[in-house]
């Protein structure tokens, strides 16, 4: 594991399952397609696991679903009682220590209204569609550091998943830490790729821990 060894300014914090558990996001899918929670949850862990797009659980669970069009209808992806419990007081304790605090991931602009409604108060909030540029590429990182006028060797990306949060975030050059919770950042503990993030942690207060310690 690398170490953080530079000056940090600012910090990227991805949304699902590193702000967000998805438990009940997902589990929503399940009941609109009328199939059990357990088969659908036990069918995108096999998906991840293995790789394969996460959309193709609708394909394998109700092969006649458009799934495009159930995420497009959805009701609102998120609320204050699905962020966990660590997300907003790590938001806080990491801007009192003078960081800029970015939240973003790929989504919709209409999540960043879910997330502010939510309690999440952070420098920038904002969407991948907004953004113009998605993960994994890279250039959502340098466009990020961009938005908030920092370099991106400047600031640190912390998510759950290595293909998404931790890679591209080390090609941009910005640290990167793999938050090793929630069912990719799970999976993703074996990740070729992991032994190359910057850190490895198991929560968010860790994260505060490292970046913004009392």
């Amino acid at each position: 594991m690398a170490s953080l060894n530079r000056p940090i300014k600012g910090v990227v914090l991805d949304v699902g399952e590193t702000l967000v558990d998805e438990t009940e996001y997902w589990g929503r899918f399940a009941d609109r397609l009328r199939v059990s929670r357990l088969t659908f949850f036990a069918t995108l862990g096999w998906l991840l696991k293995s790789g394969a797009p996460h959309q193709e659980v609708f394909a394998r669970v109700s092969p006649e679903t458009d799934w495009r069009s159930l995420v497009r209808d959805r009701e609102p992806p998120f609320g204050a009682s699905d962020l966990y419990p660590d997300a907003v007081p790590t938001i806080d304790r990491l801007r009192a220590a003078g960081l800029l605090v970015v939240v973003a991931g790929n989504q919709p602009e209409a999540g960043e209204g879910a997330l502010t409604e939510a309690g999440v108060r952070a420098d920038l909030v904002i969407s991948s569609d907004r953004l113009g540029a998605a993960k994994p590429d890279p250039r959502f990182f340098v466009e990020l550091a961009a938005a908030v006028n920092l370099d991106a060797s400047e600031m640190v990306s912390v998510g759950d998943r290595v293909d998404n949060d931790v890679l591209p975030a080390l090609q941009a050059r910005m640290a990167a830490i793999h938050l090793r919770r929630g069912p990719w950042g799970i999976a993703h503990i074996d990740h070729p790729g992991a032994a190359k993030a910057t850190a490895c942690l198991d929560s968010l207060t860790e994260v505060a821990d490292l970046l913004a310690p009392l």
